[in-house]
């Protein structure tokens, strides 16, 4: 996949498939350490310890639609291309982090994309799962948890495209006070 943003759509989806009921996405961008980590940590159904090994072969699978999934191995091999590790750590009945880290400048490292797309998209999509978000650029931090959002939030009259462009505009805005100040290519 061209953005980290997408890996986070694709396991995330995981996460929702797994019947989490609250999924939290935190990302810390150290530019100065040339660090860029991804946490994904959800209360769903949780993995074995023999499940937690198979799940970075793309011929291992518990979706029963196809006999392949390649959302964990792709994303571990982006990981490991961008000078970096990928750690899954699972209880059954509890749920599951994963965790990455790599080389925030490296050459490999996709771009993080449109991260404001995708959390709309989930938070819209799942208005039942709280989703928690930390995103953090050196020492400036923007979190939220889709509850607080509620407002724009009106899963009964379905999608009001005004509250989408609001939420949209609040997401983006916050983000972007994330690299003020900041040369992006310290």
């Amino acid at each position: 996949m061209r953005e980290i943003s997408l890996h986070i759509l694709d396991l995330v989806q995981n996460s929702i498939s797994a019947a989490a009921t609250e999924i939290r996405i935190e990302l810390v961008e150290n530019l100065t350490a040339d660090i860029f980590e991804l946490h994904i940590i959800d209360n769903g159904r949780g993995m074995t310890a023999e499940q937690v090994l198979k799940v970075t072969d793309p011929f291992y699978t518990t979706r029963e639609t196809r006999p392949v999934g390649f959302g964990v191995p792709f994303f571990k091999a982006t990981v490991e291309s961008s000078g970096g590790k990928l750690q899954i750590e699972s209880t059954p009945g509890e749920g599951t982090k994963i965790s990455a880290r790599m080389q925030h400048r490296h050459l490999n490292r996709p771009p993080l994309g449109n991260i404001t797309e995708t959390l709309q998209m989930l938070i819209m999509s799942n208005p039942a799962i709280c989703f928690y978000y930390k995103h953090q650029v050196n020492e400036n931090i923007f979190e939220f948890n889709s509850q607080e959002l509620s407002g724009f939030i009106n899963e009964f009259s379905g999608i009001d495209f005004a509250k989408l462009t609001e939420m949209k505009n609040y997401i983006e805005a916050h983000i972007r006070t994330l690299y003020e100040g900041i040369n992006k290519i310290e």
